[in-house]
């Protein structure tokens, strides 16, 4: 599923550092829910990792070693190491493990260019941490965890539905 243009229009009106900000607490909100996230990436810790979806004026860039993140206004020349690009929500599909990376690969709908080694390297990490982005992100809202996880999850699901459509099946919104 493609974010539409309507809907991620306003990010170019939204201040890169509030936009850095929310990303940051979501990144450490991770990295602690997951403490060995990066463990595996061994020599590649250190490397830059940029992630660019395809349907967001943004661009992520990740330094697992610092468990750092930047956020970047596209169009932009991304200094990385390695670059992956593909629709938000498939990127974050990725993220939990829950999509073929090798087949979004072949079928051209992932992007991958650079340190093809880091890149294997930060996949492995990904698939070993079983990220539940439902169940992390939720616990930011506190008391309102079990709607934000819930809101969360039929997004998520949602999404991954309409990704993983047959080719040439129009998507239904209601």
């Amino acid at each position: 599923m493609q974010i539409p243009p309507i809907l991620s229009a306003p990010l170019h009106m939204i201040p890169i550092p509030l936009i850095e900000r929310i990303c940051r607490l979501m990144f450490g909100r991770i990295a602690k829910a997951h403490p060995g996230l990066f463990e595996r990436l061994d020599e590649h810790r250190e490397k830059r990792f940029a992630f660019l979806p395809t349907d967001l004026p943004l661009a992520f860039v990740v330094v697992p070693g610092r468990q750092e993140i930047s956020v970047l206004r596209k169009p932009v020349d991304v200094v990385a190491d390695c670059v992956t690009e593909a629709p938000l929500f498939l990127l974050l599909a990725l993220m939990e493990g829950r999509c073929d990376a090798d087949a979004l690969f072949f079928s051209r709908d992932l992007s991958v260019t650079g340190d093809m080694e880091a890149m294997l390297a930060m996949r492995n990490a990904l698939d070993a941490s079983n990220i539940d982005l439902q169940k992390d992100l939720a616990k930011l809202a506190g008391p309102f965890a079990p709607i934000a996880r819930r809101v969360i999850g039929e997004v998520r699901d949602r999404a991954l539905k309409d990704q993983m459509r047959p080719a040439g099946e129009a998507a239904a919104w209601n």
